[in-house]
């Protein structure tokens, strides 16, 4: 109980101590083009070259990898990311959202994002059963 009283607790998609308000920016910036763009362009700027992604079906891929295998097949998907909890301190974020599918479906996953002068060097994506879009489509609710 003692560890638990000690750590920072925030309310809905607010930032902690130590933000950086740039990183944030990338941040949500980021998430919001998965909805909001059909141009590569604006999310590969956020992207250091050397940016990676790791997932239970990918195992810290490249960029090119990740824009392939996830951009091109997943974001025409999306109606938008809700985030539901945003903690920032430093060049480290976790991000919990619930993403909305075209046709109304959603899941929620956790992201880990490592940052670097201001761009996401590496995601972390926890997600289990359908935590992508084209997963999400497929499951009967």
């Amino acid at each position: 109980m003692a560890t638990s009283a000690a750590l920072p607790t925030f309310s809905s998609a607010e930032a902690g101590t130590g933000l950086n308000r740039g990183n944030e920016e990338t941040v949500r910036k980021y998430y919001a083009l998965w909805s909001q763009q059909n141009d590569w362009h604006p999310v590969d700027v956020l992207l250091t070259d050397d940016f990676t992604f790791t997932s239970p079906v990918d195992d810290r891929i490249s960029k090119s990898a990740f824009k392939t295998g996830c951009w091109d097949t997943q974001h025409g998907l999306i109606a938008g990311h809700e985030l539901d909890r945003v903690f920032l301190v430093g060049d480290q974020a976790f991000v919990r959202y619930t993403c909305r599918t075209k046709n109304g479906k959603s899941f929620r996953n956790v992201e880990y994002l490592q940052l670097k002068d201001g761009k996401i060097e590496a995601i972390e994506c926890y997600f289990g059963g359908s935590g992508y879009p084209s997963a999400a489509n497929r499951v009967q609710k």
